[in-house]
């Protein structure tokens, strides 16, 4: 027997099993052998919110949260965010306009309906507009429909955000690049040509880099769950926005944002450390489920920050996140927790230096987020391996009751 396996005895039985590890991983159907007999089940895992158990293998993002490792494909973050642009990054060259009913679709939702609700709802709606996107196993039909995600997502967040504002929709322009066009389509309004500040499109382009991908989160086992079922991509993709669309995935910046406004200045601090230390307050966009280091992209991020500054001029908040950041990084309470800023304590920063509101920063954040859902979306597809999701349950309620008709419960 090689010694890449685990020997397990079951004490109940007296048996032994010997189960195969696979890249640091035994199978659950292996498990599942153990103790199983013709009137009983076998050992299942008991993981709620799936913190040790690995549902795929993938090829896409790697992390080592120990280190503060992240790289796409095998390419370090830091790179990619120095020397690439987001649609490199995302492997597509996309240009693109959104279908006609679609515009209506926007215009018939409430003046104050929220952007992501929109974005959600006018993403399902594309499977309506490309019935062809079922045929999820031809490549070709597939790519087009990955072309057409990523090329109409910055249209929707941007027709979501002017819908907001009652100003007129504003359509790509085929001379700007991915991150230009979108803040042109966001930002135009009388001039013929807008030409936007070169420094904030780049930082735009890399925190776009920054949230193409991240392993197995909420939003991506959620997409994953959802296109186990066959599904086409439009409505695998609006289950990630759906999940994203929760407070505890995609609204942690702006959490971080109602922490230093709520703080106000350097001089408060000091307190709301130590509420932070009695359990009064929580310090937000520290720490995270993975990392147990510092974020590498909260590194990457602090840079563009400057950058956006240098243009916007400085957010007075900013002091106040720098000053917790050093409190953080050298208070032992804090250095004993590794609670490090994760990538979400500038991003809050930075949306509202551009002119977004906050209910807008979750839907940049879907937007990059798309091309990560869809390339996992098609190694899901491309997996001989995979299944439809279907996870067990522990049962913990009644059995073999004896029904009693309704006229005779209160007798």
């Amino acid at each position: 027997m090689t010694d890449q396996t685990l020997t397990v005895r079951d004490n109940r039985t007296g048996e032994e099993y010997e189960l195969e590890i696979t890249d640091g991983t035994v199978r659950a159907s292996d498990l599942g052998k153990i103790g199983k007999t013709e009137d009983e089940p076998g050992i299942a895992v008991y993981d709620p919110g799936f913190t040790n158990t690995a549902s795929t293998r993938s090829s896409i993002t790697y992390i080592d949260g120990d280190k503060g490792i992240l790289e796409y494909r095998g390419y370090p973050i830091e790179q990619l965010a120095e020397s690439s642009t987001f649609l490199e990054v995302a492997y597509l060259l996309i240009h693109g306009f959104v279908h006609e009913n679609l515009k209506s679709l926007m215009q018939g939702f409430r003046y104050d309906a929220h952007p992501m609700g929109m974005l959600l709802s006018s993403v399902g709606a594309l499977s309506t507009f490309y019935p062809e996107a079922r045929a999820i196993t031809d490549e070709e039909v597939r790519h087009d429909q990955v072309v057409r995600l990523i090329a109409k997502m910055p249209t929707l967040g941007a027709w979501a955000f002017r819908h907001a504002q009652g100003k007129p929709y504003v359509y790509p322009d085929n001379d700007l690049s991915y991150t230009e066009n979108f803040l042109s389509m966001l930002f135009k309004m009388s001039e013929q040509k807008y030409d936007p500040d070169p420094r904030l499109s780049k930082a735009l382009e890399v925190l776009f880099i920054l949230h193409a991908d991240h392993e197995q989160n909420c939003s991506t086992n959620a997409v994953r769950s959802v296109g186990s079922s066959d599904v086409d991509p439009y409505s695998a993709v609006s289950a990630g926005i759906a999940a994203l669309y929760g407070p505890l995935h995609g609204g942690a910046n702006e959490a971080v944002l109602r922490m230093l406004k709520r703080i106000g200045s350097k001089d408060n601090i000091p307190s709301f450390i130590e509420g932070v230390k009695k359990g009064e307050e929580r310090l937000m966009g520290f720490g995270h489920r993975v990392y147990k280091n510092y974020d590498p992209r909260a590194k990457i991020i602090k840079k563009a920050v400057d950058d956006v500054f240098e243009v916007t001029g400085v957010n007075p908040l900013l002091e106040i996140a720098q000053e917790l950041e050093r409190i953080a990084l050298e208070d032992e309470y804090f250095v004993q927790r590794k609670l490090y800023p994760n990538v979400d304590f500038y991003s809050g920063l930075i949306y509202e230096a551009l002119q977004f509101p906050p209910e807008m920063f979750t839907v940049l954040f879907a937007i990059p987020r798309t091309a990560g859902w869809l390339a996992q979306w098609i190694e899901l597809v491309d997996d001989k391996e995979q299944k439809i999701a279907r996870p067990k349950q522990i049962y913990t309620g009644a059995r073999t009751l004896d029904f009693v008709p309704a006229e005779q419960r209160w007798a």
